[in-house]
């Protein structure tokens, strides 16, 4: 690549993988708890505690305070949970269509799933899986098509299959590749160097890795990284804080690493170290929260070099994509262009001189990368994907001729490479790899995924409905072609809304098994997301939050409006940040839905920046500091507005005991309280995954029991007789 991505801060997301009625206090009593619901096992009861707190005169309960204790660390929390998963087991173990489904899942699954080539040396990369093995593997071959030699196989890491590769880099001349591992889905990553010429780890090894990569020196004598100091306890819980730059040697440990940088002053900084294309400069892109950074450089050529400021304030996203022939510095920035330009800049200049290279347009910017002399840019056009090459001057090449509406990845390489390889794919269209000959601008089909499924037997529309304030909001309908309107079918409605994340066409197995079985898939592309630029995205931001929820809401109603279905058999899933949409909706209007999926879900809106990397996500939610910020919060968190007596939909909660991305206890929390207020028969289960984190790095068994749930969930719920 021309360049390492610059380190984003984590979204509230799962992989992958990233949120209401007036505010009322909830009840503060030390009392039992017991589900109100009559149908199924009940979940155990759940102890509750006198806790209250008061934010700007307004007094707060939190009777399940007791829940955000790590299940490592508390016997009565872990009882709960395993309580709590073994009542969802007997519930979802007991639907007769399961086995079907999974079967069906496993069969589809059973595919070479291959991602596009990189060129490293020699060699060309991808990472392969055969089928069903639970890590995907590294493997490489001479040629296009040439036998393939295993390279890195996750699958050795662990007996379990849950320890992952979690990010890697070659050396620019591909003689090592640095790679990372996290267990259990962490965010916490253990960094080793593999020998690319004898596939043996070197004796390098780097802790206290989080959320960034490392980025090598041009010469491959060592690399860049940014590190935490790795607690003793609390390590899935606790907030990570003073973070540090560093240089490694190769062949030298850890202890004898340069320190390079760090803020003791501003304890909450974060930092993604990046060499520059050139080896000059080290690139630092800066952040305290949200996706806004500050970019300082270090001259390299400096016998003592110190930070230079050339992005000085949180005003805007600035990521470093390459450099240019004059040995300017690339950024793509949304700063005064909503939608996205690069801007180069003179670092060497006092002071700094920017220019700009290529102008905003009407599509969203997603990315940039210097490859071959030419800047490969990614934008979305109503969540689609379109691709243009540019001149390092700024000069229009050429759109890059893609199959169809969908998406595309994988646009980077070398600074002096011929071409590329990509993939292609959507919601019924399984990825393709192809190369794009970057003298020509030809593309041509290299590979393709041999799934047994014919993307002609679906149908997929892209649709335009109004949400509550008249904004146009996009949404995907798909199906069977078979399947038609009738007012009764069963629908599943997905979307995220946050984090300047945009959702665009993917493939996805179990998706079709959905579809298959005669249910429609939509999915919304709500504000908050990033499809159309940061305007966009503010709009479903802080005290705009309200926003998503209403389009989301919006969504459903056309759904229903228009025909394709009814509230009892409309459904709606979503994780993280998505997982607090869902929660929000399901108490905003309990009534337009017949049963609800929150994956790993931000539900505590008063106390998520307490816990890992929850600080970060100020910059979307807001802060319970600032009064309109914690009435805009309060408002809506779905736990504390949860309340008795009310006729909740069938709801099937899930998360991982090791999730320490979004920590188990906002599902912990959220479960107990919504048990406790369920009026009428519809079941509210616990899913805890084991050995499982945000969603990252899951085995494909995991993969494929966790969709077959799911799927058996709302077949029993939507009631449904699926085609199996």
């Amino acid at each position: 690549m021309a360049a390492m991505t610059t380190t984003r801060i984590p979204a509230a997301r799962r992989d992958t993988s990233p949120t209401l009625a007036a505010a009322r206090l909830l009840p503060a009593a030390l009392l039992l708890a017991a589900c109100g619901s009559t149908r199924g096992d009940a979940p155990p009861e759940t102890r509750k505690v006198d806790q209250v707190e008061t934010f700007f005169g307004t007094e707060v309960a939190d009777p399940y305070r007791w829940l955000e204790a790590d299940v490592r660390e508390s016997a009565e929390v872990a009882a709960w949970a395993k309580a709590e998963n073994a009542a969802a087991r007997r519930f979802l173990d007991g639907i007769e269509e399961r086995d079907a489904i999974r079967a069906r899942l496993e069969e589809l699954w059973d595919y070479e799933k291959r991602s596009a080539p990189e060129r490293h040396g020699e060699f060309l990369y991808a990472w392969s899986n055969p089928g069903l093995l639970p890590q995907s593997r590294l493997v490489r071959a001479r040629e296009l098509g040439g036998a393939d030699e295993v390279v890195l196989d996750p699958n050795t890491f662990s007996d379990d299959g849950t320890v992952a590769f979690s990010g890697g880099a070659f050396t620019r001349d591909g003689s090592r590749l640095a790679y990372g591992t996290s267990a259990s889905g962490s965010d916490w990553k253990s960094w080793r160097v593999l020998d690319l010429a004898t596939l043996t780890d070197l004796d390098d090894r780097i802790e206290g890795i989080k959320y960034g990569d490392v980025s090598w020196v041009p010469d491959g004598s060592g690399f860049f990284y940014a590190a935490y100091e790795v607690p003793e306890e609390g390590v899935y819980t606790q907030v990570s804080t003073d973070q540090k730059v560093w240089f490694h040697e190769l062949g030298t440990p850890q202890s004898e690493d340069l320190f390079i940088h760090a803020r003791p002053d501003h304890p909450n900084w974060s930092f993604g170290p990046v060499a520059s294309d050139d080896g000059r400069w080290l690139v630092l892109g800066i952040w305290e929260a949200g996706s806004k950074n500050l970019v300082h450089v270090f001259d390299l050529e400096h016998p003592s070099p110190t930070p230079i400021p050339l992005v000085d304030a949180f005003t805007a996203s600035y990521e470093y994509v390459g450099t240019a022939g004059d040995g300017a510095l690339l950024f793509l920035t949304n700063q005064d262009a909503p939608t996205g330009r690069v801007l180069a800049v003179d670092a060497s200049a006092t002071p700094p001189v920017w220019r700009e290279v290529v102008p905003a347009r009407d599509w969203r910017l997603e990315g940039a990368d210097e490859v071959g002399g030419q800047l490969l840019c990614t934008y979305l056009a109503d969540a689609t994907t379109r691709v243009v090459r540019y001149g390092l001057d700024g000069a229009e090449i050429g759109e890059v001729e893609l199959p169809g509406l969908g998406s595309a990845s994988g646009f980077s390489g070398d600074h002096d490479a011929s071409d590329l390889f990509f993939t292609y794919s959507s919601f019924a269209t399984p990825p393709s790899t192809y190369r794009l000959d970057l003298a020509s601008g030809a593309t041509e089909l290299v590979d393709r995924a041999d799934v047994a499924i014919d993307p002609d037997d679906f149908v997929v529309e892209q649709v335009f409905y109004t949400s509550k304030d008249g904004t146009k909001v996009p949404m995907f309908v798909c199906r069977a072609k078979d399947v038609e309107p009738n007012g009764d079918v069963p629908t599943l409605l997905y979307g995220y809304g946050g984090f300047d994340i945009s959702l665009t066409p993917g493939f996805s197995v179990s998706r079709l098994v959905w579809m298959e079985m005669g249910g429609v898939f939509a999915q919304a592309n709500l504000r908050g997301g990033g499809e159309y630029g940061e305007a966009w995205h503010r709009a479903g931001t802080r005290t705009n939050k309200q926003n998503v929820f209403d389009d989301f809401v919006a969504a459903g109603e056309w759904l229903v409006s228009n025909g394709w279905t009814e509230p009892s058999r409309l459904a709606i899933e979503g994780g993280s940040n998505g997982g607090l949409l869902v929660g929000a909706c399901l108490v905003q209007r309990p009534d337009l839905f017949g049963a609800c999926i929150p994956h790993v879900g931000v539900m505590d809106m008063l106390r998520f920046q307490l816990f890992t990397a929850g600080k970060y996500w100020v910059d979307d939610y807001g802060s319970v500091d600032v009064e309109d910020e914690f009435r805009a919060l309060y408002a809506y968190s779905p736990y504390h507005n949860l309340q008795p007596g009310t006729e909740y939909p069938a709801t099937l909660i899930l998360t991982a005991d090791t999730d320490d991305r979004v920590v188990p206890a906002h599902s912990f929390k959220f479960a107990a309280r919504m048990q406790e207020c369920q009026a009428g028969d519809e079941p509210v289960l616990l899913r805890v995954e084991s050995s499982a984190g945000h969603g990252a790095g899951k085995p494909t068994a995991k993969r494929i029991d966790e969709a077959a749930d799911v799927w058996a969930f709302l077949v029993e719920e939507l009631d449904f007789e699926p085609r199996l």
